[in-house]
């Protein structure tokens, strides 16, 4: 019983470590802008901001 009782403990916390980290990201602001990764394969390396190139 007590190694159930572990292992829920354990769920939980990772659990709240990735709500956590997706907050995070979300108030960093990495979903922003969903439209433009789709696209940007298709375009050519002079037509981006040369600041994203870097990346």
């Amino acid at each position: 019983m007590t190694i159930i009782l572990l292992l829920i403990i354990i769920s939980l916390i990772t659990a709240l470590g990735f709500l956590a980290a997706f907050f995070w990201a979300v108030k960093d602001g990495q979903y922003d802008d969903d439209c433009t990764p789709s696209i940007r394969i298709l375009l050519e390396d002079d037509m981006l901001p040369k600041k994203e190139i870097s990346k």
